[in-house]
């Protein structure tokens, strides 16, 4: 059954409680992210529909947010989420060049996931880091001034790290 912890909920409830009366709809990204922490690193469907159960919203409202950010997955993901920027700055930096080595080395094209289970490529609108060009996100950190051997060493942390 989806459902949130009890401390799940208060935090929920202490986030609702920031915006005004019937404004609910204002804590909907940090609900899911909560939820896709949760739920296994993406959101389906029961999963947003319980949200939008919390939030008092009809479940179209929340397919909307839920498919339109990048950093919501609304299909199951690896357990590191190579998410390479891929807008003009970082095209004109070779992002299109580290996506292609990312596909060579792990045999995986952009939306996919290793056989592993532990890596998915996830080409990405902007990430807000334009000076360090190419960059892409991993978890909760930047990693830029991408090339090959950058890339070759993040994978090999990763797997390590498992």
């Amino acid at each position: 059954m989806i459902q949130f912890s009890d401390e799940l909920l208060a935090k929920v409830k202490e986030l609702v409680s920031h915006y005004p009366e019937g404004r609910q709809k204002s804590a909907l990204i940090p609900v899911l992210h909560i939820a896709q922490d949760q739920f296994g690193g993406w959101l389906d469907v029961p999963v947003m529909d319980y949200v939008a159960g919390l939030l008092e919203l009809e479940p179209i409202e929340v397919y909307e947010v839920a498919t339109f950010y990048s950093m919501l997955n609304t299909k199951p993901v690896g357990k590191y989420v190579l998410e390479v920027c891929q807008t003009g700055p970082c095209m004109l930096n070779g992002s299109d060049d580290i996506i292609a080595y990312i596909r060579e080395k792990l045999a995986i094209n952009p939306g996919e996931t290793t056989a592993d289970g532990l890596f998915t490529l996830k080409p990405v609108e902007c990430l807000g880091a334009c000076g360090y060009a190419p960059m892409m996100q991993l978890g909760t950190t930047y990693r830029e001034h991408l090339t090959t051997e950058k890339i070759d060493k993040i994978i090999e942390e990763a797997r390590l790290t498992r």
